[in-house]
């Protein structure tokens, strides 16, 4: 199956002070250039959903905006997958700096066997951080037009796959491979784990 990479670039990055964290510079690249070269590999095409084009022009990629402004990480997974020109969209958040390829091939390679495939880490589903069927498109557009805007809720409507923690954790522990940088904490803290890492 065919599968889509779409990159998440639609937030105000409130928490950091409105600077974009996509392009804050970490270990010598921008955070969004590392999301970039770790999903690039696994998927047939990628694709960014922002709303400032302009900041993420140098890429090259093909880049859509929300469909249903100011309607969170759901309005920008509608919007990816809608745009797709596959039938799945693997998304992943631009503040992502330690994605790790096979756990990112973990998702793409189950992303046939449901409508929604996602690691789990104890009671979390890393939303941002799985592949969404397009047979979810109607089921997310019915929450985004009833401001329903948590993620989950419309999970019990469509097939869903989970990967184990224990899947995930052989390659990378769970924390540094979903660790997203919301906050200048965070920024610092994942600075440190890119000098470790290499």
């Amino acid at each position: 199956m065919k599968v889509t990479g779409v990159i998440q670039a639609g937030g105000r990055s409130t928490r950091m002070g409105g600077r974009p964290k996509a392009l804050i510079e970490l270990g010598g690249r921008r955070i969004i250039e590392r999301v970039l070269a770790v999903l690039a590999p696994a998927v047939d095409d990628v694709l960014i959903v922002t709303n400032t084009p302009e900041l993420y022009a140098f890429l090259g990629l093909p880049m859509v905006a929300d469909v249903y402004p100011d309607r969170g990480s759901l309005g920008g997974i509608y919007s990816g997958l809608r745009a797709a020109p596959s039938e799945s969209a693997f998304t992943v958040a631009c503040d992502m700096p330690f994605l790790h390829p096979e756990i990112v091939g973990l998702v793409v390679a189950r992303a046939g066997l449901g409508d929604v495939v996602i690691p789990r880490v104890g009671h979390q589903l890393e939303t941002m951080h799985a592949a969404y069927g397009k047979a979810c498109l109607p089921h997310i557009e019915e929450r985004l037009l009833a401001g329903q805007l948590k993620i989950v809720e419309f999970f019990e409507r469509v097939r869903v796959v989970e990967i184990a923690e224990a899947d995930v954790a052989r390659f990378r522990d769970p924390e540094v491979a979903f660790m997203n940088v919301n906050t200048p904490d965070e920024l610092e803290r994942a600075r440190g784990l890119a000098a470790r890492l290499g």
